[in-house]
């Protein structure tokens, strides 16, 4: 053996004992990591099962937190097995450990930047957010403003709507995955998926799904390898009103303009106004939302739900700003399944549009009073006839004035039978008043035979003692409930929004404002507007027509109701629709015509006749 080959033996027997000491090394190093991984996993266990250090509800569990570094949720209960689970949790919260034939490397997580994808179709505009998977803005298609600008319907859109939170963990700060584009333009059915993968390795999908022509967004929420006992619906951000509110304070200003918590439950409809929080009870809910004067938006689920509805009232009002506010609004329930889905809708409130859902949606504009059985059917039953007539004229003569006047007529026409003979019945007393004051007089300390002689004398002039009620309380019962039906439907009808009607008034929606630049506070603080003093004029004639024709009144009395009613009407009508001004002045009219040309008929007959004949006096009183 030369030199150079003990030399070389030498080198690699070097060489061979200093890899051996190596890989040994990498060897103990890789032990360690190992070691260092059950360690890891024992920790995640503990902080799993420890309450204190996180909160967890039917295995949806928050792991703790800095107040540095807030952690993502773990999606517990995984259908593996919980040992599963917590390798798993392991391998993805310690590093990750490959190793080739001589390394070890260690896998990134894959970072998630915040982004919105924005959905336009023909009905909305609605912007998702990947910070919990949520709706954060949505803008109508409809309701434009005078600049032709749609408005916003989410009043905190850094809050925005549908935050979920399974199982007591909040999922309202996490950034989902999602991989659409930033704008969709829809012309097929399309969704959007946001999806969360917890550290166990399973998924939070919260998928969104869009028509081209539909009202409604599918929100479906999908769990994947865990499983979910509660869940958590919240819509923080409350709703915005479209609609331009009157300036500074007034009487009544604010009464034409709605917030209200609205939902259906145990088949009815209801809207709900406060100034503070309200638990409403376990109910079988078949949706549940929020509107404003012409929009509403609800979550709509596909069969009703036992579930827990709490709310909040979010004050809105400042100086010179009479905002009723809004509200926030949670729907708590249990999961049934590996699942919770519902309809997302966002509703103008068209009259025939929102009926033809079939889901009581109508009913939001009018609803019947609880004083009155059955109101909730044949009083919103009389407003969707009315405004179909409204519509009917409208189609005919493009004028919503013109249809409104129309509208006046004949629902007048229809009241006036009942009307003409409660006159004829006040015309009829008022010309036995003089008899029956003489009978009053002389059989004041003799109730039977005043009694006696009263009931001759109607008797005797073919006159029904029961005909002020019959012929004029009841008529006017009758009458109520179509007048008070064309009030509201005028003044909440959103077809009459932004419509003009002839000359100056240019809104049947809102005040005919003529003149700006004066204004009388608490009564006009937006301007000088017309109509209220027609309406003024015309209730001031009126009522005294009326009053004149009715002699049986108290003189006194009379004169009071003359000034009183033109006055109340002018602080109703000073801030009301013009369409709803409009409506009563030509009422007015109709009144005075009418009760003109019934006085003039009486008047023809001679002053002393009922019924076509002379007033016969009772003979007990000679």
């Amino acid at each position: 053996m030369n030199k150079n080959t003990i030399i070389g033996s030498v080198l690699i027997g070097a060489i061979m004992i200093w890899w051996f000491f190596m890989n040994s090394a990498n060897n103990e190093a890789a032990e360690k990591a190992k070691l260092a991984q059950k360690a890891a996993a024992k920790e995640a266990a503990a902080q799993v099962s420890d309450s204190s250090a996180a909160p967890s509800a039917n295995g949806l569990v928050l792991p703790g937190s800095t107040a540095e570094v807030k952690a993502a949720p773990v999606l517990g209960n995984s259908e593996s097995g919980i040992q599963n689970s917590e390798l798993k949790a392991a391998g993805d919260m310690s590093s990750v450990v490959t190793s080739d034939s001589s390394s070890a490397a260690v896998e990134a997580p894959k970072v998630i930047a915040p982004r919105t994808v924005t959905v336009e179709t023909d009905k909305f505009i609605m912007t998702l957010s990947n910070k919990g998977g949520k709706v954060q803005s949505v803008i109508v298609k409809a309701l434009p403003d005078s600049a032709n600008h749609f408005p916003e319907l989410i009043q905190d859109t850094a809050l925005g709507a549908l935050d979920l939170n399974l199982g007591g963990a909040d999922l309202s700060e996490v950034l989902f995955d999602v991989e659409a584009p930033e704008w969709i333009h829809v012309e097929n059915d399309t969704t959007v998926q946001f999806v969360f993968t917890d550290a166990n390795g399973n998924q939070l999908v919260r998928s969104y799904g869009f028509t081209k022509a539909g009202v409604a967004v599918r929100q479906v929420n999908k769990f994947k390898g865990f499983r979910v006992d509660k869940y958590e619906l919240s819509w923080k951000g409350g709703m915005r009103e479209t609609e331009e509110f009157p300036k500074g304070k007034s009487f009544g200003g604010t009464s034409y303009f709605f917030s209200e918590v609205i939902f259906k439950n145990n088949e009815i409809t209801e809207r709900e106004t406060f100034n503070d929080a309200m638990t409403f009870d376990n109910a079988n809910y078949y949706w549940v939302g929020m509107r404003r004067k012409y929009v509403a938006m609800s979550v709509q689920f596909d069969s009703p739900v036992p579930a827990q509805v709490k709310a909040k009232h979010i004050n809105l009002a400042t100086e010179g700003n009479p905002d009723p506010g809004t509200y926030s609004l949670s729907i708590a329930d249990t999961v049934r399944g590996d699942s919770v889905a519902y309809n997302f809708m966002v509703l103008p409130l068209e009259w025939s549009e929102v009926e033809s859902l079939g889901q009581g949606y109508e009913k939001i504009i009018v609803t019947g009073s609880k004083w009155f059985p059955g109101s909730s059917v044949w009083f919103v039953w009389i407003c969707a006839m009315l405004l179909k007539l409204l519509k009917f004229f409208y189609s005919i003569i493009p004028n919503y004035g013109v249809a409104i006047i129309l509208v006046t007529f004949i629902v007048r026409g229809i009241t006036t039978p009942f009307t003409i003979k409660q006159l004829k019945s006040t015309s009829a007393m008022s010309k036995l008043k003089p008899q029956l004051d003489e009978i009053n007089v002389k059989y004041r300390s003799d109730p039977q035979k005043k009694q006696a002689a009263i009931m001759e004398l109607y008797a005797k002039n073919g006159v029904n003692p029961l005909a002020s009620c019959t012929g004029g309380c009841l008529p006017m019962i009758i009458q109520m409930p179509i007048f008070m039906g064309l009030f509201f439907v005028l003044g909440r009808a959103v077809e009459l929004r932004g419509m003009p009607a002839f000359l100056w008034i240019t809104d049947l929606s809102r005040s005919d404002v003529i003149f700006h630049g004066f204004s009388i506070p608490f009564l006009m603080p937006d301007g000088l507007a017309l109509l209220p003093w027609i309406m003024v004029v015309t209730t001031y004639f009126q009522t005294k027509v009326t009053m004149s024709g009715n002699g049986a009144m108290d003189p006194a009395q009379a004169k009071m109701m003359t000034w009183m009613m033109p006055a109340m009407m002018f602080l109703f009508s000073a801030v009301m629709p013009s369409g709803l001004v409009l409506y009563w002045i030509v009422s007015n009219f109709w009144s005075i015509i009418q009760y003109k040309i019934i006085r003039r008929d009486n008047d023809n007959n001679g002053p002393k006749t009922v019924n076509g004949k002379k007033v016969v006096d009772a003979e007990v009183v000679k």
